[in-house]
């Protein structure tokens, strides 16, 4: 797939994405990546489907000047498309319960953030 094809898919499925998960969190989510991060020169927009993941510093992720806890809807890949950063435990759990009343999985693997 060429480079802005791939790029425009993956910029409609991280808006999505993002809108969805803004509606969970009061407007603070924030954007994530477009494209699937690979090696090669071969571009393939971030997957349509939504799982979250819900990661924390303990988990190994350094989540910069914020504390707590950080949401994201990523791809069965792991490829962030929306996060939420600096979520309390009371944040993280209502906005967890209201993803799983949505029906969206947990994703337990590797998540790939934005640098």
């Amino acid at each position: 797939m060429q480079y802005f094809i791939a790029l425009k898919i993956g910029e409609k499925r991280v808006k999505e994405a993002r809108e969805y998960l803004n509606k969970k969190s009061n407007g603070q989510a924030m954007p994530a990546l477009a494209l699937k991060d690979n090696k090669s020169n071969v571009w393939e927009p971030v997957g349509e489907e939504n799982l979250y993941a819900v990661l924390n510093d303990a988990g190994g992720y350094v989540l910069t000047d914020v504390n707590g806890y950080m949401i994201v809807l990523c791809d069965k890949n792991g490829i962030s498309k929306a996060i939420v950063r600096g979520l309390n435990a009371e944040q993280k759990d209502t906005i967890v319960k209201m993803l799983q009343m949505d029906s969206i999985i947990e994703y337990k693997g590797q998540v790939s953030l934005p640098v």
